[in-house]
């Protein structure tokens, strides 16, 4: 067994905590309060080549693996989860296209956005559905050469300013899982519009959206994989991009700890620091071995997926584990502060309610039990 990173996931790594401290942290609060999607930083991120990074090499991108993608993830997200989301979930909408999309498919579709700053998106929740993914109302009738999309998607990051979207829907609303198709939708589509969801309790830097789909006309070509396959591709997909929630939740549980050790050391109580209080350190130490197992949970699910071996149980616990366990640790964060922990004068407020959406999208950590259970019960 091997535990060292390469040289080049080293500097990579690097990269990204450098990355985070010099652009992301400075204005993590400050649109954390705005709720607006920070575009400077996605700018920044692609001249510096942490966008998009898992766009393969015959497309003009970097080509990067799971595990270099989610050391990346968990530097990105110790300065704000928010912005991170909005890197990741472009990776989310660029990956049914590596699943399920032929490389001519991956030439047309990935290689504009390796041309400039541009955003992918998954769209697979409705109002109406979402871990019941197979039950989906969007609708797409073949007309011809070109299929019709009516419907409504919800919960969308990046939703309406993503170059292109990656929209499931049903040919046949009784057919159950058996009649989703995946289509790439381009952003300037006439009849496809999006509202944003405000008033969010956290990861307020990205944008959230409701997408609406009014006779969307896109072309055949645009369809990933065959009739039917779009629920295999929406699972395959998300089977492989919940590790990198586990990796950004993983980064927020370091940034709840290094916070708390930095104020324990800071703040006095009966004449001494409250770092030389038990039960303080008891709670730094539950958040590192936290951070410790977390961080080797997901390094194990994303090293599988860059063997090409199966990995769905391995992503669930990772997903499930890290994600709860940076709640947890963000909580403590906030007893280790006391009352300035619950206000926005230090941050560890804002990582609790970052932390909380990571137990929720992507597959909540029920539907994660789930997945877990079948795997042992098969």
């Amino acid at each position: 067994m091997e535990f060292s990173l390469s040289d080049e996931q080293r500097q990579l790594q690097q990269l990204a905590r450098d990355f985070t401290r010099r652009e992301i942290i400075p204005v993590a609060s400050e649109y954390d309060q705005k709720e607006e999607l920070p575009w400077q930083v996605v700018e920044k991120a692609f001249e510096v080549g942490l966008l998009n990074v898992g766009i393969p090499d015959h497309a003009g991108g970097l080509g990067l693996g799971m595990l270099d993608e989610c050391l990346i993830g968990e530097e990105l997200a110790y300065g704000c989860m928010g912005i991170y989301t909005i890197l990741m979930a472009s990776e989310l909408g660029i990956t049914p296209l590596l699943v399920g999309a032929t490389q001519e498919q991956q030439q047309r579709f990935l290689t504009p956005l390796t041309e400039k700053p541009s955003l992918a998106a998954f769209a697979l929740s409705e109002p109406n559905n979402g871990s019941d993914a197979a039950a989906m109302h969007t609708t797409a009738v073949l007309d011809g050469d070109e299929w019709v999309i009516n419907g409504t998607k919800m919960w969308i990051s990046n939703g309406g300013v993503a170059e292109l979207t990656v929209v499931f829907a049903t040919t046949d609303r009784q057919g159950g899982h058996r009649a989703t198709v995946a289509l790439v939708v381009p952003r300037d589509t006439p009849g496809f519009s999006y509202n944003k969801i405000k008033h969010k309790m956290g990861q307020r830097a990205s944008l959230t959206s409701e997408l609406v789909f009014e006779n969307v006309r896109v072309p055949k070509e645009n369809q990933l994989g065959g009739l039917g396959d779009g629920f295999k591709i929406a699972m395959k997909t998300l089977d492989k991009t919940r590790i990198p929630v586990a990796a950004g939740s993983v980064g927020i549980a370091r940034r709840a700890l290094d916070e708390s050790v930095k104020y324990a050391k800071e703040r006095a109580a009966f004449g001494k620091p409250i770092a030389d209080f038990q039960a303080i350190q008891f709670k730094l130490a539950e958040m590192a071995m936290g951070i410790e197992t977390g961080r080797l949970m997901y390094q194990k699910a994303a090293w599988l997926v860059d063997q090409g071996q199966p990995h769905g149980f391995e992503s669930a616990i990772a997903k499930a584990y890290c994600s709860e366990m940076a709640f947890d640790a963000a909580n403590e964060a906030i007893q280790v502060h006391g009352g300035y922990g619950y206000v926005g004068e230090y941050p560890v407020e804002k990582l609790l309610r970052d932390s909380k959406l990571n137990t929720i999208y992507e597959g909540t950590n029920e539907i994660q039990r789930v997945i877990i259970s079948r795997t042992l019960l098969k």
